[in-house]
């Protein structure tokens, strides 16, 4: 058996440092592409390959999809008609017609189910929130201490701000840290077609 074979490749110790394609567990460049498990409902990192197949629709029987790159910052977006209590939060338009609202929170994303027909008329008022992928888009908003940002963002933004509530959030209020770390967040948004 040759050093180079696949069950060489397979049984290699210790693995190598770095992200992995959570499919086929080939390294990813930092700069890889996502895949959203409708299922289990969280992004898997994903290769270029393994990305270039589930591109399409029906790819995987619906099961990952591919999370687009695109990031828009919008006008002012009232979200209150929403009925959400909260001034950090993403809503995310899905498949079934349903849309919720997440909030981060130190242990994680808090979920409220959002009333569809009051969705469909903010999408009225602003045609982009009409063009979000369901399931793989999300409609960013921090208007927490008079800030006023409005993204269309793919969900696994959304994710990585609640990962970053979760790291700088201290006691019962969250601390100092945690709004000057959410506020860089979004100062590094920058938008991306």
């Amino acid at each position: 058996m040759t050093s180079d074979g696949a069950l060489a490749r397979l049984i290699r110790t210790p693995v190598e440092a770095g992200e992995r394609c959570d499919l086929c567990a080939a390294p990813v460049a930092g700069e890889h592409s996502h895949l959203y498990d409708t299922g289990e409902q969280l992004v898997c990192c994903a290769c270029g390959p393994c990305s270039v197949l589930f591109a399409g629709d029906g790819a995987g029987e619906g099961r990952y999809r591919l999370v687009p790159r695109r990031r828009i910052r919008l006008p002012r977006v009232d979200t209150e008609v929403l009925g959400v209590p909260v001034g950090l939060v993403f809503f995310v338009p899905r498949a079934d017609g349903t849309v919720t609202a997440e909030g981060p929170s130190p242990a994680g994303a808090m979920r409220w189910e959002v009333d569809a027909a009051a969705w469909q008329r903010l999408g009225a008022a602003h045609p982009q929130l009409a063009s979000m992928e369901p399931d793989v888009e999300a409609l960013l908003v921090n208007t927490v201490h008079g800030s006023d940002h409005h993204w269309l963002v793919p969900v696994d933004d959304c994710f990585r701000m609640v990962a970053v509530v979760r790291r700088a959030w201290q006691g019962l209020s969250g601390g100092g840290e945690v709004w000057s770390a959410v506020e860089r967040f979004f100062e590094d948004l920058s938008e991306r077609s």
